[in-house]
Order: structure tokens, then C-alpha cells, then sequence
């Protein structure tokens, strides 16, 4: 009896939402070669979306949602510091770690049943990985662009 009522039909639009999700991230992050790829991004979506899932079903207690939401968010901020490293003087990995720690929040979004909520932030999350690489980029021809008028009026 357990068993079917653990795997009923709003459990796979949960895990098909979760897949989804974590793959629009992970398409972004592994098209830039970025460390969190479709696989971890899936994983992390979908295994976040697990505990919540199968914490309800042990539990009805609020309280007890709310603590297993904390322990996740505690654990996955080891996830995050294993992507962050220095280099040259440089912290690298940040941006990834920031994408983790929205996949847990989008993952258990899922996992409490909020169908439009994941979808938003997922887009939301994307757009502004999207939208501020082309602001960056933006900025630094522009950059160039002033940099190379200060060259030749010092030419001459």
C-alpha cells in the first residue's frame, strides 16, 4: 500500500519537472564548460525534490519539513564550497556554487508540490546567467573600444 502511494503520478511530474529543471541549468553551465554540467544540475534538482517528496511522506509535521529543508540547504553548501577554488590570486567557482544552491531551492519547490514556482525561478535563474555574460561582454568591448581611442589620442 505505501509502495503505490509513493509513486503515483504527481510523484513522476515531479521527477520529470525536477530532470527539466536541473537541465535547463545544466545545459547552461555545460555549453560555457562550466564545472556544475547536465548531470550534477539534474542530479542535484532531482535528488533535492526526493527528500522533500519522501519527507512528507513520513511525516505530516510541518516543523519536520521545515528542519529536513534546513539539513539540505546545510548539506548542499558543501556541494557549493567543492566547486569554489583560487588560482592565480583569483576565486573561481562562485557563479557555479550560486547555481547549486538555486537547483536545491528549485528542487525542493518541486518536492512541496509548487509547480509554477521551480519553472520561474529556473527561467529567472537562466535569464540572468544569460543576460549579464552578454552585459559583460558589452562592458569589456566597450572598455576596448575606450582603451583604443586613449591609445591613439596618446599617439599622437
Amino acid at each position: 500500500m505505501e509502495f503505490s502511494s509513493s509513486l503515483d503520478a504527481v510523484f513522476w511530474v515531479k521527477v520529470l519537472m525536477s530532470v527539466g529543471c536541473g537541465f535547463i541549468f545544466g545545459i547552461e553551465r555545460q555549453l560555457r564548460g562550466k564545472p556544475v554540467g547536465i548531470r550534477t544540475s539534474c542530479m542535484i534538482c532531482l535528488g533535492t525534490m526526493a527528500f522533500i517528496h519522501l519527507g512528507i511522506l513520513q511525516s505530516k509535521q510541518e516543523a519536520d519539513h521545515i528542519r529536513l529543508l534546513g539539513q539540505i540547504v546545510t548539506g548542499v553548501g558543501f556541494l557549493g564550497a567543492g566547486v569554489i577554488f583560487t588560482q592565480g590570486g583569483l576565486v573561481n567557482g562562485v557563479t557555479s556554487a550560486a547555481v547549486i544552491w538555486l537547483l536545491t531551492a528549485v528542487g525542493a519547490a518541486i518536492g512541496f508540490g509548487h509547480l509554477g514556482v521551480p519553472v520561474a525561478l529556473s527561467l529567472i535563474g537562466v535569464g540572468i546567467l544569460w543576460g549579464v555574460q552578454m552585459l559583460e561582454r558589452g562592458f569589456r568591448s566597450l572598455r576596448r573600444g575606450v582603451h583604443s581611442v586613449r591609445a591613439q589620442n596618446d599617439a599622437k
